[in-house]
């Protein structure tokens, strides 16, 4: 068993997107081999209805899939295939954008007007880059929760984990999606396969997360001897933490807790050619996307 080292922390980077919605990115446009397959992540929270009602108005994707997770408030959502319906609190859904779609996604806030949720894109791989369209919308009930003997509290949203499995499934990049909350003061150790890109972004309390290549059984038997280990410095709300390889990552709570995701996928490793919604492999591709576009055959009928 080894811990997986945090290879780098960052703050979500403050962002106008849409039609006027103020966000944080802790990620995107960068460099897709750094989490891949893992493309972009975006932290839409607001108390002011003006910073985000005006939404992400019509829009195309091809290529990729969208993950949104809704904590406060509502996400209404339209496209082009027909479909519509309203994301509320604890619900999520996962779109295939496959060979293309047009849609709206229109932020609404709850009763005291404050809304929140992310949205993770994950790349898909060539061979499924044209694949037909397609929504998994799942409501909070669905979603199971574990709830640890020391008040650790794990929904798995996609993947499996300590037995449940979420209800989420038929995914490209085989993910693993949790949303995690961690009492205060204490430490807790979870899983994470060798293989699987792994990425944490807290987004509530604060915590440490080990930083240190070394079975959890040496490292605890150090601590319970008072020497020294190696632990990042307290991260808070807002923190991306990156891992590098290893089959667990340790988290030691802070004074009010921490509450976190905890995402990982399996690397597709293919080239990426990024026009904004639309991730192809190569750039003809994506010229060809575009022409698509401007001769109104985006939309591909279905078989």
């Amino acid at each position: 068993m080894s811990i997986r080292p945090v290879t780098q922390l960052s703050q979500g980077q403050p962002t106008l997107e849409g039609a006027g919605v103020r966000l944080d990115r802790a990620f995107g446009f960068h460099n897709p081999d750094m989490l891949d397959p893992f493309l972009l992540f975006d932290d839409f929270r607001n108390d002011r209805p003006e910073d985000f009602e005006r939404g992400f108005p019509w829009h195309p994707h091809r290529g990729i899939e969208t993950i949104t997770y809704v904590l406060d408030g509502s996400v209404e959502h339209t496209d082009s295939l027909g479909n519509e319906g309203t994301l509320g609190a604890g619900d999520i859904q996962w779109m295939t954008a496959g060979s293309g779609i047009m849609h709206q996604e229109m932020p609404k806030g709850n009763a005291d007007g404050k809304m929140h949720g992310f949205q993770l894109w994950a790349n898909l791989p060539a061979s499924l880059k044209m694949t037909a369209p397609r929504y998994q919308d799942v409501e909070a009930t669905e979603i199971p929760e574990i709830i640890d003997d020391d008040g650790t509290r794990v929904k798995v949203i996609i993947g499996s984990f300590w037995g449940k499995k979420g209800p989420v499934d038929g995914i490209a990049a085989d993910p693993q999606y949790l949303d995690i909350f961690v009492p205060a003061g204490k430490r807790k150790v979870f899983k994470i396969d060798t293989y699987r890109r792994a990425f944490a972004y807290i987004f509530d309390g604060s915590g440490r997360f080990s930083d240190a290549s070394a079975p959890t059984g040496v490292l605890l038997e150090k601590e319970l001897r008072g020497q020294e280990v190696n632990i990042r410095d307290m991260s808070g709300d807002r923190t991306l933490v990156q891992f590098g390889t290893g089959d667990e990552i340790v988290v030691q709570a802070g004074d009010h807790g921490i509450r976190f995701l905890l995402v990982s996928g399996a690397p597709i490793q293919e080239p990426v050619a990024w026009h904004g919604p639309i991730v192809m492999n190569t750039k003809d591709e994506i010229r060809t996307a575009m022409q698509d576009l401007k001769n109104g055959t985006f939309i591909r009928p279905a078989h």
